[in-house]
Protein backbone atom coordinates (compact mmCIF):
# COMPACT_ATOMS: atom_id res chain seq x y z
CA UNK A 1 0.00 0.00 0.00
CA UNK A 2 1.05 3.58 -0.66
CA UNK A 3 -0.55 6.69 0.89
CA UNK A 4 -0.69 10.31 -0.24
CA UNK A 5 -1.38 12.55 2.75
CA UNK A 6 -2.52 16.17 2.83
CA UNK A 7 -3.06 18.87 5.45
CA UNK A 8 -4.55 22.19 4.35
CA UNK A 9 -6.43 25.21 5.62
CA UNK A 10 -9.82 25.92 4.04
CA UNK A 11 -11.97 29.00 4.67
CA UNK A 12 -14.89 27.86 6.82
CA UNK A 13 -17.38 29.17 4.26
CA UNK A 14 -15.82 26.96 1.57
CA UNK A 15 -16.64 23.64 3.25
CA UNK A 16 -19.26 22.63 0.68
CA UNK A 17 -17.06 23.76 -2.23
CA UNK A 18 -14.15 21.79 -0.79
CA UNK A 19 -16.30 18.66 -0.43
CA UNK A 20 -17.48 19.07 -4.03
CA UNK A 21 -13.87 19.38 -5.23
CA UNK A 22 -12.90 16.28 -3.23
CA UNK A 23 -15.78 14.35 -4.82
CA UNK A 24 -14.58 15.32 -8.31
CA UNK A 25 -11.02 14.37 -7.40
CA UNK A 26 -12.17 10.95 -6.20
CA UNK A 27 -13.70 10.14 -9.58
CA UNK A 28 -10.33 10.68 -11.27
CA UNK A 29 -8.26 9.05 -8.55
CA UNK A 30 -10.53 5.98 -8.50
CA UNK A 31 -10.38 5.69 -12.28
CA UNK A 32 -6.58 5.73 -12.11
CA UNK A 33 -6.29 3.11 -9.36
CA UNK A 34 -6.89 4.73 -5.95
CA UNK A 35 -8.36 2.38 -3.36
CA UNK A 36 -9.76 4.93 -0.92
CA UNK A 37 -9.98 8.64 -0.14
CA UNK A 38 -10.67 10.09 3.29
CA UNK A 39 -11.40 13.81 3.78
CA UNK A 40 -11.61 15.04 7.37
CA UNK A 41 -12.89 18.50 8.40
CA UNK A 42 -11.56 20.03 11.61
CA UNK A 43 -13.50 19.05 14.72
CA UNK A 44 -10.95 19.60 17.49
CA UNK A 45 -7.53 20.87 16.40
CA UNK A 46 -5.52 22.31 19.25
CA UNK A 47 -2.71 24.83 19.03
CA UNK A 48 0.64 23.23 19.89
CA UNK A 49 3.55 24.59 21.88
CA UNK A 50 6.18 24.24 19.15
CA UNK A 51 4.22 23.48 15.98
CA UNK A 52 0.78 22.33 14.92
CA UNK A 53 -1.50 21.96 11.91
CA UNK A 54 -2.38 25.68 11.91
CA UNK A 55 1.24 26.78 11.83
CA UNK A 56 2.14 24.15 9.23
CA UNK A 57 -0.52 25.51 6.86
CA UNK A 58 -0.23 29.16 7.98
CA UNK A 59 -3.95 29.00 8.72
CA UNK A 60 -5.66 32.36 8.90
CA UNK A 61 -8.60 33.36 11.14
CA UNK A 62 -11.79 31.76 9.86
CA UNK A 63 -10.03 28.80 8.25
CA UNK A 64 -10.54 25.17 9.21
CA UNK A 65 -7.97 22.40 8.94
CA UNK A 66 -8.54 19.52 6.54
CA UNK A 67 -6.63 16.28 7.02
CA UNK A 68 -6.92 13.83 4.16
CA UNK A 69 -5.32 10.85 2.51
CA UNK A 70 -5.64 8.69 -0.56
CA UNK A 71 -4.55 5.05 -0.59
CA UNK A 72 -3.09 3.23 -3.56
CA UNK A 73 -2.14 -0.41 -4.04
CA UNK A 74 1.52 0.57 -4.55
CA UNK A 75 3.87 3.45 -5.37
CA UNK A 76 3.92 2.72 -9.10
CA UNK A 77 0.14 3.07 -9.35
CA UNK A 78 0.19 6.32 -7.36
CA UNK A 79 2.97 7.85 -9.48
CA UNK A 80 1.32 6.79 -12.74
CA UNK A 81 -2.01 8.22 -11.56
CA UNK A 82 -0.40 11.55 -10.70
CA UNK A 83 0.99 11.83 -14.23
CA UNK A 84 -2.31 10.79 -15.81
CA UNK A 85 -4.32 13.25 -13.70
CA UNK A 86 -2.04 16.17 -14.55
CA UNK A 87 -2.47 15.37 -18.25
CA UNK A 88 -6.22 14.76 -18.03
CA UNK A 89 -8.32 17.62 -19.51
CA UNK A 90 -10.95 17.06 -16.80
CA UNK A 91 -8.57 18.69 -14.32
CA UNK A 92 -9.35 22.02 -16.00
CA UNK A 93 -12.98 21.63 -14.89
CA UNK A 94 -11.88 22.07 -11.27
CA UNK A 95 -11.33 25.81 -11.81
CA UNK A 96 -10.19 27.79 -8.78
CA UNK A 97 -9.58 25.69 -5.70
CA UNK A 98 -11.55 26.60 -2.55
CA UNK A 99 -8.24 26.86 -0.61
CA UNK A 100 -4.72 28.25 -1.01
CA UNK A 101 -2.76 25.36 -2.48
CA UNK A 102 0.57 27.05 -1.72
CA UNK A 103 -0.04 26.41 1.98
CA UNK A 104 -0.98 22.75 1.58
CA UNK A 105 1.34 20.24 3.25
CA UNK A 106 1.54 16.91 1.47
CA UNK A 107 3.68 13.85 1.04
CA UNK A 108 3.69 10.17 0.22
CA UNK A 109 4.08 7.40 2.77
CA UNK A 110 4.48 3.65 3.09
CA UNK A 111 2.47 2.27 6.02
CA UNK A 112 4.43 0.46 8.70
CA UNK A 113 1.43 -0.43 10.90
CA UNK A 114 -2.18 -0.87 9.72
CA UNK A 115 -4.85 -2.17 12.08
CA UNK A 116 -8.58 -2.51 11.57
CA UNK A 117 -11.26 -3.96 13.80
Amino acid sequence: MYVNGFVLAVPEGNKAAYAETAEKFWELAKEFGAQSQIECWEADVKNGHTTDFRRATKAEPGEKIVFSWVTWPDEATAKAAETKMMEDPRMEEFGDMPFDGKRMVYGSFEPIVWKEA
